[in-house]
């Protein structure tokens, strides 16, 4: 037995289990490692329907379920299944339309891991008498003389330090990432080695409870507010058509908005007070200021402006900028260039180099710079690669 066998043998890990290679590979690494480990699946809410066609959260499917069980056999571990499907549909699902109807575009998983993973879970694993709580996301957590970092993942295409900014160092010191020092063509390697029977398995970038990924159709059934119609109208107060309800455009959106006009125009911001979509050129558009909620920084607070690379996005490049703490858990963030694409409800992420330092959530009513002034950052419109998937 190794040095590394001999020290963790007698350590107990909790592994969330969806049945994709990710989370199967990091349950095989630990078991390699020696510890205790225990499977664990989340049975998640989805939309309630009759018949053989019923949707299935994509988190827990029958599929997904019997494929966590299949490897949990072949490694040799318990399984256990844990019924989350009220506290996710209360926390996660009821969050998710409200902050659409609220002219937010929300990041759920954000929400997930804030709620649900790395809190509901992370204390049963805890009431299991386990060290650890074990997952398949791509990052790392460091053990350092000042504290624990929560690192990039070493895949820069799969990094997922972004959705996990909601953790603080009670948290980061339960927490293992198996796969995080590894890349996804290493970790699908990683599960043929290990005789894995999800090596090939193809993921989901689609919300997990939606039972058909039609976020649209969705919001339709779920919220009132969703498709009800209004004004589309430039900063000027003209007119220019309807749109289908606010909760179904996009900050920076360009396509799509059935309008005509002398020039391109774009979604500059969404007034749910009036119910209407302010459109205007490019050059409205760019925005040099964010004001973030909800603020967690993963090593204390600083207590003088930092320089930093923030993410508005989760497949968003970092962009340059100087971050001050306001208290309250509010923080202002000002750019070196204006920027396109800040979104009310997205993350804004705070990174030195690989170093996640911590983040919030965009908030309402942020004023960018002179309407003048173009932009030179690009981030496009929201797409599903902006949603964090966890195998």
């Amino acid at each position: 037995m190794s040095e590394m066998q001999q020290a963790n043998n007698k350590k107990r890990v909790v592994v969330a289990m969806s049945g994709g290679v990710d989370s199967s590979v990091a349950a095989a690494l630990l078991v390699e490692q020696g510890y205790e480990v225990i499977g664990m699946m989340m049975r998640l809410w989805s939309e309630p329907a009759s018949g053989p066609a019923a949707p299935a959260n994509r988190c827990c499917t029958p599929d997904q379920m019997a494929d966590a069980r299949r490897v949990a056999g072949l490694l040799g571990i318990p399984f256990y299944v844990v019924d989350v499907q009220d506290h996710f549909r209360q926390t996660v699902v009821q969050f998710f339309i409200d902050e659409h109807a609220d002219g937010r575009t929300p990041n759920p998983c954000i929400e997930c891991n804030r709620q649900i993973r790395f809190t509901y879970l992370l204390e049963r694993a805890l009431a299991l008498d386990a060290d650890y709580l074990a997952t398949g996301h791509y990052a790392q957590v460091l053990h350092t003389p000042d504290g624990y970092q929560l690192r990039k993942g070493r895949d820069e295409h799969k990094d997922q330090s972004y959705v996990l900014h909601v953790l603080d160092q009670k948290k980061l010191g339960k927490v293992l990432f198996p796969i995080g020092g590894y890349t996804k063509p290493e970790v699908r390697e990683l599960a043929k080695k290990f005789g894995l029977p999800v090596a090939s398995k193809s993921e989901s970038q689609d919300l997990c409870f939606l039972g058909d990924g039609d976020y649209r159709r969705f919001l339709n059934e779920y919220s009132q507010k969703a498709s009800q119609p209004g004004p589309i109208v430039t900063r000027d107060g003209e007119e220019l058509g309807q749109h289908e309800g606010l909760p179904f455009y996009t900050i920076g959106q360009r396509k799509g908005l059935g309008i005509s006009a002398s020039e391109p125009l774009f979604v500059l911001r969404k007034d749910v007070a009036r119910n209407a979509l302010i459109v205007g050129p490019k050059s409205e558009l760019g925005q040099q200021t964010l004001l973030a909620r909800d603020v967690n920084w993963l090593n204390g607070r600083p207590q003088a402006p930092i320089e930093a690379q923030i993410k508005i996005r989760y497949k968003a490049n970092g962009i340059h900028g100087t971050v001050v703490d306001l208290g309250d858990g509010r923080c202002q963030v000002t750019f070196h260039e204006p920027v396109f694409g800040v979104t009310a409800g997205q993350g804004a992420v705070f990174y030195d180099g690989d170093i996640c330092l911590g983040g919030g959530i965009i908030a309402d009513g942020v004023h960018g710079v002179d309407e003048t002034t173009t932009a030179h950052q690009t981030i496009p419109s929201l797409q599903l690669a902006d949603i964090q998937v966890v195998t």
